[in-house]
C-alpha cells in the first residue's frame, strides 16, 4: 500500500457511517507528501467514499504565508489558495480543478509546527454533545482512565470557537504555540469548542486509535455527569501513567503496528 492508498483508507474508515464521526461533506483528513508539500481532502468530497481523485496535493509555504499576512480580502485568500495547488497528477489522479478543503489553512499550520504526517479532523456526536457544553473545559484538561491517557497524551489543547477557514487556523495557531510553551510537547489531540476534533500522528493507525479513544473518553464524561460528578485521575498518576516505560513501548507498538497496515 502506497502512502496515498493509505491516507484514503483512513479517511473512509473515519468517515464510516457506523463510527458516527461525520456526516455527508463533514470532516478533512491531509498527509504530509515531503518537505515543501502535502495532500489534503478536496472542498465538496465526502470521506466515506472517497478517493485517490478527491484529494487535492497543495504547496505547503504560500498557505503558511496566508497566516503569516492574512490577506484583506477572500477574494485574494481564494486566489493565493488555488495558486498554491499542485497540478492533478502530482497524486496520480485524473480530477483537475480541485479546490483544497476550507480548512486547507489549519492542515498546512500543524502539519508545520507539530512535525506530524497525518492529520484527521473529524465532527464526532459523542465529542460534540461534549464540546457544546460548559464541560468542555473539563473534558479537554483532565483524564479519567489509563488508555485515554496512552492514546490521547495528559491533557488535549481546547480551542475557542473560530470561523472554518484562516480565522479557525489563527485561533489555533495562538492557542497551540501557548500549549507547546507550557508543556514542551505538542498536543495529539485538538478539542475545537462547539465544532469538533483533530487528531494528530505519524501513521494512519495512530489517527484512528487517537479517534476512536477520544470517542470512547467522550461517551465515558457524558454518562459519568448523567450518573452523577465526573471523578479524574490525579494530575500525578496521569504524568506517572504517561511516562511509564512499559506505557510508552505500548504506545510505539501501537504506531509501529499502523505501519504494517
Amino acid at each position: 500500500m502506497n502512502a496515498l492508498d493509505s491516507l484514503v483508507e483512513m479517511t473512509r474508515t473515519l468517515g464510516d457511517p457506523q463510527n458516527d464521526y461525520v456526516v455527508i461533506g463533514e470532516g478533512n483528513t491531509s498527509m504530509r507528501l515531503d518537505a515543501e508539500s502535502f495532500a489534503v481532502k478536496a472542498s465538496g468530497q465526502q470521506m466515506h467514499n472517497i478517493d485517490a481523485d478527491g484529494f487535492a496535493s497543495v504547496y505547503l509555504e504560500p498557505i503558511l504565508g496566508l497566516l503569516d499576512h492574512p490577506p484583506t480580502s477572500m477574494s485574494e485568500q481564494k486566489r493565493i489558495t488555488q495558486s498554491a495547488v499542485l497540478p492533478p497528477n502530482a497524486l496520480g489522479g485524473t480530477e483537475g480543478g480541485l479546490s483544497p478543503s476550507i480548512e486547507v489553512s489549519f492542515h498546512a499550520m500543524l502539519l508545520q509546527e507539530c512535525g506530524v504526517k497525518y492529520i484527521g479532523h473529524t465532527h464526532p456526536t459523542a465529542i460534540n454533545q461534549v464540546l457544546c457544553t460548559e464541560h468542555a473545559a473539563a473534558f479537554a484538561r483532565q483524564r479519567r482512565f489509563p488508555d485515554e491517557v496512552v492514546l490521547c497524551g495528559p491533557q488535549s489543547l481546547l480551542t475557542p470557537y473560530g470561523d472554518p477557514g484562516l480565522p479557525l487556523a489563527l485561533i489555533m495557531r495562538h492557542h497551540l504555540r501557548q500549549f507547546i510553551t507550557q508543556y514542551g510537547e505538542t498536543p495529539k489531540l485538538i478539542l475545537l469548542q462547539n465544532h469538533g476534533m483533530i487528531a494528530l500522528g505519524d501513521t494512519p493507525g495512530e489517527i484512528l486509535n487517537i479517534t476512536a479513544m477520544a470517542v470512547k473518553a467522550a461517551k465515558i464524561f457524558a454518562g459519568a455527569l448523567q450518573l452523577g460528578k465526573a471523578t479524574r485521575l490525579p494530575d500525578e498518576e496521569v504524568q506517572h501513567l504517561y511516562k511509564r516505560p512499559d506505557e510508552i513501548y505500548r504506545r510505539q507498538l501501537f504506531v509501529e503496528d499502523s505501519k504494517t497496515h
